[in-house]
């Protein structure tokens, strides 16, 4: 099972200059089994683009799923955001990120998204896959 951060969903939703790349990939991770959104991604998508069962009838059509947060995922995204702080002080960054790595690395077998730098820094040993055009 793969996820898929909101900004790579984004760009395809949005018929973004990066679309094709992302349909590509998202092609070749429905092959190999089933691609999902977390709730963060859910709510991101819809607040940037459309309303909510737009949303889900996109993600429908597109055959990407919802699976939602389990406490140990949303525990460690905790976790990995407070670890920032202390690393970052002053630095704001929101849970979001920190939610979708957690989803991602607990939950999945990796992520789809173009932030490799941060779920790399912070989520060890979680499959990144990038888009590439």
């Amino acid at each position: 099972m793969i996820a898929v951060d909101s900004p790579v969903l984004i760009e395809l939703l949005s018929n973004g200059a990066r679309a094709d790349a992302v349909e590509a990939c998202l092609r070749q991770a429905l092959v190999n089994g089933r691609v999902v959104v977390c709730g963060t991604t859910l709510a991101e998508i819809c607040a940037s683009l459309r309303g909510g069962a737009e949303v889900l009838e996109a993600l429908e059509e597109m055959g990407v799923h919802y699976s939602a947060i389990e406490a140990k995922s949303a525990l460690r995204a905790g976790e990995m955001q407070r670890r920032h702080r202390q690393r970052n002080p002053g630095d704001s960054r929101r849970i979001d990120d920190f939610m979708v790595g957690a989803h991602a690395l607990l939950q999945c077998d990796g992520l789809i998204t173009w932030n490799d730098r941060f779920y790399r820094d912070y989520f060890k040993g979680l499959k990144l896959i990038v888009p590439q055009a």
